[in-house]
């Protein structure tokens, strides 16, 4: 076993409030970082831990009172025995000293001077495991140059959050999550990208472009788009389109900060449906005054509010997508991609607004959604694994506009957040705002990961439902801009602060080499079984 270097010794504390640790006089405060990942070694139990205080420390106030010259002789001299470092420590699992394998949950403390070490690589890997598998390294500790790993399995059983402000790489971690899903073929992946940044290439914060989906895993990626985005149609795999009949009330109802609808908007439209069934948005757009005047005096409906709810709506139809009558084939082909283990970006181009983002992430989330829930009772009467639904986890960006307070119990998002994995299908949300998304659905979330936050709200918000917040509020708060990230949650064992994994050449050789002997070990087996048939 590999040896561990001492810090210091535990003084107090208890199961609630942490543990309070003393430094030894060899070691610097200065070395030791909010986030860092330490070991206690108790008398029956290994205790696995996490730094999230450190403070200064004297033997007596004096000291205090009248501080020593500022001389590097006189802080020697008082270093380790007048004054002091002193660390807060989050004890969150812990194993047995019997020889037995197994983490358990901390319940319990270590006795008084129990000595800490730093840990080393020996208990990152037994702790976050080694990538393989449906191990995928997530990054590095702060200090140590070695994996910490997530287990994509059981992030695919959740729905996920990925948490930052604008500048911390939330589309790189982003990326490196939906790389490894691909990689470990645990889930189908439906991603709708805003700002055509996960197909093709896209440019860094560095200015410097990086590879998207369909460079690094080639056919695996398909790639749609919406009619008119500006694509060339030789370099996608289809176009979607939207019908005025595949358009609902929930839709309209999502959309109402962007069209600025009225009050009464959802009213109207719910009349109109009982009237027209699915035409009801092509009947509104073709009435004239006289034809709206007659509805609202046969209905007891508002003629203003009619007359509004047309005039916001013919927004929607000015968009180029957005046609009276729409071939559902490529919409199907999409789904039946996403079914047979094949991943989709599907790319917004020029319309790269809330409002066309919003309105068809909905109408093909909801689709999907249906299709999922149908082949999971098909499954569910039939009991043959051929019939069990992919797993499949919808990636949205600017989530708090699909999941806020308002609206989470009305959109297909809020619904899919609120089953967990009932039909298969689970989200990855992504934004800068997490406080304001519903406070239901976060903590619904299975795994967060999450880079810097300086609002105090959107801190709170990113611990909905997490046990010991208050401690891990102040390692949140001390990540550094670019390339960190607390991660937490149903996919890691304990919370973890790591410098995340750089998207670059070597990952994309790492991709390569894991594409390469995953199709070797395809090869092999197809070969067996012809020499060994049943």
């Amino acid at each position: 076993m590999q040896r561990r270097q001492r810090l210091g010794v535990v003084t107090g504390g208890s199961l609630l409030e942490g543990l309070t640790v003393r430094l030894d006089a060899g070691t610097s405060v200065e070395d030791v970082r909010v986030g860092k990942f330490v070991v206690v070694q108790g008398q029956r139990f290994t205790f696995f831990s996490m730094v999230t205080d450190v403070r200064l420390g004297a033997a007596t106030p004096k000291v205090m009172l009248d501080p020593p010259p500022a001389d590097e002789f006189f802080a020697n001299v008082l270093s380790g025995t007048t004054t002091y470092g002193e660390l807060r420590l989050d004890p969150r699992l812990m194993l047995p000293l019997d020889g037995s394998t197994e983490l358990l949950p901390v319940k319990t403390v270590p006795h008084h001077f129990a000595p800490l070490f730093e840990a080393n690589a020996e208990d990152f890997q037994h702790v976050f495991g080694r990538e393989e598998g449906s191990q995928f390294m997530i990054g590095s500790p702060l200090d140590m140059d070695v994996p910490v790993c997530i287990d994509l399995n059981r992030l695919v059983e959740r729905s996920n959050g990925v948490f930052g402000k604008s500048g911390t790489g939330k589309s790189f971690l982003t990326r490196l999550l939906v790389c490894g899903v691909i990689l470990s073929d645990v889930a189908s992946n439906l991603i709708f990208d805003m700002h055509d940044e996960y197909g093709w290439a896209a440019r860094s914060e560095g200015a410097h472009f990086v590879k998207g989906l369909r460079q690094l895993f080639g056919s695996k990626v398909l790639l749609y788009a919406l009619a008119g985005g500006a694509f060339d149609r030789k370099s996608i795999d289809g176009e979607i389109v939207i019908g005025y009949d595949q358009i609902e009330p929930e839709d309209v109802l999502l959309l109402s900060e962007e069209l600025n609808l009225n009050p009464t908007a959802a009213e109207t439209a719910e009349l109109l449906v009982d009237a027209y069934g699915a035409d009801w948005l092509a009947q509104l757009w073709q009435m004239d005054q006289a034809d709206l005047k007659t509805f609202a005096d046969e209905k007891s409906a508002s003629l203003a509010s009619l007359n509004a709810l047309k005039r916001k709506t013919l927004q929607l139809k000015r968009l180029g997508f957005v046609r009276e009558r729409a071939d559902l084939s490529p919409i199907d082909h999409l789904i039946n991609a996403l079914m047979a283990g094949r991943h989709v970006v599907l790319s917004f181009g020029r319309y790269d607004d809330p409002l066309a983002y919003m309105l068809v992430a909905n109408v093909l989330t909801r689709r999907i959604h249906q299709r999922w829930r149908e082949q999971t009772e098909q499954y569910l009467h039939s009991k043959l694994e051929f019939d069990r639904p992919r797993p499949l986890m919808i990636t949205i960006e600017e989530a708090h506009k699909f999941l806020n307070p308002r609206l989470a119990r009305q959109t297909i998002f809020g619904a899919i957040a609120r089953e967990m994995r009932k039909y298969s299908v689970t989200l990855l949300v992504v934004d800068q705002r997490p406080s304001s998304i519903d406070s239901e659905v976060l903590s619904q979330l299975g795994t967060r990961i999450t880079a810097l936050l300086s609002d105090e709200q959107d801190i709170d918000a990113v611990f909905t439902g997490v046990g010991g917040r208050n401690r891990l509020r102040m390692v949140l708060a001390n990540l550094d801009t670019r390339q960190q990230a607390l991660v937490l949650g149903h996919a890691v064992p304990m919370p973890v602060v790591v410098r995340t994994r750089p998207y670059d050449e070597t990952f994309y050789r790492f991709i390569e080499q894991r594409t390469r002997r995953a199709r070797d070990m395809v090869t092999a087996q197809r070969e067996a079984d012809e020499l060994f048939p049943d």
